[in-house]
């Protein structure tokens, strides 16, 4: 399943609900990725703390849960349909592989922002599309693909994890199986945990800044 990828949906590039804001010439591109109920033009100002010079690449789930804009299926809270978790990502690395051509992106360093639900698709693309998306910085995520294991070879691909340690919807347990699973894989993972649940804080925002920095 490793690396293969699927057309963009009917429609194409076009009919993908996104944002994008060009930075200044020559600055990397963060693709920021929204939690379930958020939305694509809220979660651009995710990245002006993070990089104000960078371009913003912001597309919109195509899931809908109780008329909530998400990036996969789930059976219920924190139960995830992998079957589907697999298919949205490669939908989500063919956007980005579109989107750097209609954009003329093709040469700048990509970095996917998520919350959430949008931290869980950003790690289960890279994982499965390293070739498309390597580095993510995910904000209260955890492990996407339940009892299973679908990654192949994920070196090179460099995942920032920030969460809270009682956060009883991104569960430490599932960070562990994360890191571990990732790192099995050949990722290179660096976790950061604080105290306190689902969100995002001011020393997470901090912590993004330097490792996108590096």
């Amino acid at each position: 399943m490793t690396g293969s990828t699927v057309a963009l949906p009917e429609g194409g590039l076009a009919a993908w609900p996104h944002v994008f804001v060009p930075g200044e010439p020559g600055a990397p591109v963060l693709l920021t990725l929204h939690g379930t109920g958020g939305t694509e033009t809220e979660i651009t100002a995710l990245a002006t703390p993070l990089d104000p010079r960078a371009s913003v690449l912001s597309p919109r789930g195509r899931v809908r849960e109780g008329g909530a804009s998400r990036w996969f299926r789930r059976m219920g809270e924190g139960v995830f349909d992998v079957d589907d978790v697999i298919v949205r990502a490669g939908e989500l690395a063919a956007f980005i592989t579109a989107a750097r051509e209609e954009y003329a992106l093709a040469d700048a360093p990509l970095t996917a922002v998520g919350f959430s639900n949008g931290a869980n698709i950003a790690l289960a693309t890279a994982l499965l599309h390293p070739g498309v998306l390597t580095r993510v910085v995910a904000f209260s995520g955890m492990y996407p693909f339940g009892d299973r294991d679908p990654i192949g070879d994920a070196t090179g691909v460099e995942l920032l994890l920030l969460n809270g340690t009682g956060d009883p919807m991104a569960p430490a347990g599932s960070v562990d199986v994360l890191e571990r699973t990732a790192t099995q894989h050949g990722a290179s993972v660096t976790r950061i945990s604080r105290p306190g649940g689902h969100g995002i804080d001011s020393t997470e925002l901090q912590a993004a800044q330097e490792w996108l920095a590096r």
